[in-house]
């Protein structure tokens, strides 16, 4: 092991990674992937599967489910995307991003297999393994070598196509759809839940979110289909009553098998708490095929010991540094409405940064709308993504979306961008401002390092 370490690092192994085609250049494929596993043993059948998918809340949802699950007294895999600050956290072992040690170790033994697919590939003129490919396949192999007794498996797009998708799913789950990757998944909630309806498979049980109407009957017809079970929020689960509680909130919920009163939850917003609804299904199904109820005691340590970084995170006080990754309008959206139900801001400066291939515009106009009573002063930043859209062009966005010119400060650098906001907080009269990030996964991730976030 030691020989391995010394030659490779994390950060070489990341630097193989980005050199393939970069995670936002998907390629709508199965075969390169199933080679793969064949070639490595299968890892993808060593242990059984939670598949994750959806618009937004996957990340949180998995998170929860996770913790349960290590409650339990299961060993758990977690594998999502993308990270905050370093590509290990996307390969979580009972709760922990793998070690360094056993991420390049294992990169190293599945580096002359990957070679072989990829010299298969440019073989028949097609682009070898993506970036996303590559880490998908790492991930089933770390899985596997550990081994876990179970994975929670979040979907990087989509569903049918998703290099996730060589997993079969004990339980699929499918949070909340919405309009986001219309280029990739289509225009509307049909085409984007019959995509993410890929992931629900024979012998597997369905736990969904509400949905909007069409994108449940999309669900229905695919479980029906497969003649697996299924189970929707606000019809067989959900969240029987909730209150804001200090450090998040405190929820009955009515599990598949039970009802579980009284729990807290250290999370904010009410969409937490529907993700916590949904976590708690999928975790009765995956135990107890949703016919057991599960121990009060363990169901309160599991979501006692939640944690989703980067999602409405409390990252510095004095004033109150807030970073969320709502990434599109019905993630912002959620966000606001959290913000204002738990901190009593009298005054909130918005960090804005967004990437290129998302919907700026409605985010721009929600961000506007939402924070219309609270926000007077915006810094248009961007993080050093090459996807991120430059600043000075976000600004003319935001212009567009009724933002005041005089209220803006437009700065390339998030580190002055924050030291911008922070002095606008304390400037507030009655000390109770506050300054929220927001925009993208990249700028929060970037944010996060800054203010010294673990």
């Amino acid at each position: 092991m030691s020989n391995t370490f010394d030659k490779f690092s994390v950060q070489s192994v990341y630097a193989e990674l980005l050199a393939r085609a970069p995670e936002n250049k998907i390629e709508p494929r199965m075969e390169p992937m199933r080679r793969a596993m064949e070639i490595l043993g299968e890892p993808n059948h060593a242990f059984p599967i939670i598949h994750v998918t959806g618009t937004n809340g996957k990340t949180s949802t998995a998170r929860m489910i996770e913790s349960l699950l290590r409650a339990h007294d299961l060993r758990t895999g977690r594998y999502s995307s993308p990270h905050l600050v370093s590509v290990t956290e996307r390969i979580a072992i009972d709760g922990e991003s793998v070690d360094d040690e056993t991420f390049v170790r294992i990169w190293d033994e599945i580096r002359p297999y990957l070679q072989i697919v990829d010299d298969e590939l440019l073989a028949n003129g097609e682009n070898r393994l993506t970036y996303f490919e590559a880490v998908t396949i790492l991930a089933f192999a770390v899985f596997a070598d550990t081994p876990v007794d179970v994975a929670i498996i979040e979907v990087g797009l989509g569903g049918i196509t998703d290099a996730t998708n060589v997993g079969d799913g004990q339980v699929s789950v499918v949070t909340p759809i919405s309009l986001d990757h219309t280029d990739l998944l289509g225009d509307t909630v049909e085409l984007i839940a019959e995509e993410k309806s890929g992931i629900i498979k024979p012998g597997g049980f369905l736990i969904s979110s509400a949905q909007p109407a069409a994108a449940a009957q999309v669900l229905l017809e695919k479980a029906r289909e497969t003649a697996v079970p299924y189970r929707f929020e606000g019809v067989e689960f959900g969240i029987e009553n909730r209150t804001v509680a200090v450090g998040g909130q405190q929820l009955d919920l009515k599990g598949l098998a039970g009802s579980y009163p009284g729990i807290l939850l250290p999370l904010h917003g009410e969409h937490q708490g529907q993700n916590a609804a949904v976590a708690l299904a999928a975790v009765e199904a995956f135990i107890g095929g949703g016919e057991t109820e599960l121990n009060h005691d363990l169901v309160m340590e599991g979501f006692g010991a939640a944690t989703s970084p980067g999602r409405l995170e409390v990252i510095r006080k004095a004033p109150t540094v807030l970073l969320d990754a709502g990434h599109n309008p019905d993630g912002i959206r959620a966000s606001a409405a959290a913000v204002k139900e738990s901190f009593g801001f009298s005054k909130l400066v918005l960090v804005i940064g967004i990437l290129a291939e998302k919907d700026a515009e409605g985010m721009l106009a929600e961000l506007r709308e939402a924070y219309l009573d609270l926000t007077e002063d915006i810094a248009i930043t961007q993080s050093n993504s090459p996807r991120s859209i430059p600043a000075g062009e976000l600004a003319r966005m935001a212009l567009d979306a009724g933002f005041d010119e005089g209220d803006i400060y437009v700065t390339e650098r998030l580190d002055d961008a924050l030291e911008w906001a922070v002095g606008r907080a304390e400037a507030s009269e009655d000390f109770g401002g506050g300054v929220l990030v927001t925009g993208s996964i990249t700028l929060v991730g970037e944010a996060r390092m800054l203010l010294g976030g673990e």
